[in-house]
């Protein structure tokens, strides 16, 4: 006999030299455990796929293995289940049935079987529970379409499952589903954030669902107002941040979706363009608008005049916010954009400068905003600096007298002054750590003052 081939030596001889094998079989199996029923189960299937059977036998072998579909263990129809999954010569009929059984039998056929159609892994994604839900979604080779099945019905696991099988070409409309159907989970969106190529408009949905969790996070210690104004800022720059590398088409997209959840909003856009992004703007009151783009782009190039102030007006932008987005595009036309990367600090206090001159209280609450961004660009101007003098300095120690070394700090020490201070003289101004108890040795090293820095001291009394 071949190496290679299975052997079947717990059936009789003549089991396959027979045209009456499914009698013999089904009469064995009356007299079997399920033990050994399960082992005939996968020889029976492996014969099948492997054995040089007759057209005959191979036919009388599937009707055998079809009559096993009814046998009352599990143990068995796994077997058979295991036996067949990963072929593409099994029937049919058997594998379809597999793929209907209980959930953790039916999980390999669901995982790995090449016979079943995207038709049946579409019926199946619709009757089965999570478990098989979860195991179609491991496909390696699962379908565009499968997969949209999927995020359409699938449990909250499958769909986790889902999103995880990079293998998997998850379509717009499928991430769309998805998000729609479990945007307020977590643990969703984070897997989603990582998926590559995710589109803007959904990125930006799942900033705003952050942002929501974020401002219900953070009531809980702070202010209500504050909590939300907090999420609402760290919402604006995601979605500023998703809007710098969108494509034309993409952006249209993009706009259209926080008009729908309600992001566009004045401060969403006055933060764009402070950051010299205009274009996120230009489409914005295109949408808001319905005029056409290429017009909308015509209209901000002269932020000043009537077509400006009009179209304005048409896009829903109050008078009390208006100023401010027509000076920040006179500025950025006049001293240019930025480069992306956040807030712009001269852009932010011209815009500031210019409605501080009107004088209009009207404007108070912009101003608000405004200054709110001049800090946010002023930190982060600061931050920048910070790391590129870090990176930049050589690792040298400080001077001397800026080596400041820890004091003891223990119970029962208080940080004194001592010395003549009604001669303060080049003679030196000292600090010490003093005890309780005089006689204790005095552990906190002396810290001198520079004796120009004395002189200074001398000359200010």
């Amino acid at each position: 006999m071949n190496a290679n081939r299975p052997a079947v030596a717990f059936l009789p001889a003549p089991f396959f030299a027979k045209p009456d094998i499914v009698r013999r079989f089904l009469a064995w199996t009356q007299r079997a455990n399920e033990e050994e029923r399960a082992e005939a189960a996968s020889a029976l299937a492996r014969a099948y796929l492997y054995s040089d059977l007759t057209p005959s036998l191979r036919n009388e072998a599937a009707l055998a293995m079809t009559a096993q579909l009814d046998d009352p263990s599990a143990l068995v129809r796994r077997a058979l289940a295991e036996a067949l999954s990963s072929a593409s010569q099994a029937p049919h009929h058997l594998i379809l049935a597999l793929a209907g059984d209980e959930p953790d039998l039916a999980a390999a056929v669901l995982q790995r079987s090449p016979v079943l159609t995207d038709a049946d892994l579409v019926d199946c994604a619709a009757a089965a529970d999570v478990i098989a839900q979860s195991a179609l979604a491991r496909r390696p080779n699962l379908s565009p379409g499968v997969a949209a099945a999927l995020a359409e019905v699938g449990e909250r696991e499958a769909i986790l499952t889902l999103i995880g099988n990079r293998e998997v070409e998850l379509r717009a409309g499928a991430l769309g589903r998805i998000v729609e159907r479990f945007g307020d989970d977590a643990q969703v969106r984070e897997a989603l954030l990582q998926r590559p190529s995710l589109p803007a408009n959904l990125r930006a949905r799942i900033a705003v669902a952050t942002a929501k969790d974020l401002s219900v996070a953070t009531a809980q210690w702070l202010p209500r107002e504050r909590a939300q104004r907090i999420a609402r800022e760290a919402r604006d720059q995601t979605i500023c941040s998703i809007a710098t590398s969108c494509s034309g088409d993409e952006r249209r997209k993009l706009v259209r979706s926080l008009r729908e959840c309600g992001a566009l909003t004045p401060a969403l856009l006055l933060r764009s363009l402070l950051g010299g992004e205009r274009d996120l703007f230009h489409e914005a009151l295109a949408e808001l608008s319905g005029l056409p783009l290429p017009r909308v782009a015509a209209f901000t190039l002269n932020p000043r005049g009537e077509g400006f102030a009009a179209l304005a007006r048409k896009a829903g932008l109050k008078s009390h916010v208006a100023p401010a987005f027509s000076a920040a595009l006179a500025a950025i036309k006049t001293h240019g954009g930025a480069d992306g990367e956040g807030l712009n600090l001269s852009l932010v206090q011209r815009v500031i400068d210019e409605c501080e001159r009107r004088d209009d209280p009207a404007l108070g609450k912009v101003l608000a905003l405004l200054w709110r961004f001049a800090a946010e660009a002023a930190r982060a101007e600061a931050a920048g600096f910070t790391r590129e003098a870090i990176a930049a300095a050589p690792a040298r120690p400080l001077p001397h007298n800026l080596d400041f070394s820890p004091v003891n700090d223990d119970a029962g020490r208080a940080l004194t002054l001592t010395g003549n201070f009604a001669r303060l003289s080049p003679a030196q101004l000292e600090f010490s750590a003093t005890t309780e108890d005089p006689g204790e040795e005095d552990l906190a090293p002396r810290i001198e003052l520079p004796i120009d820095l004395i002189a200074a001291l001398d000359d200010a009394a």
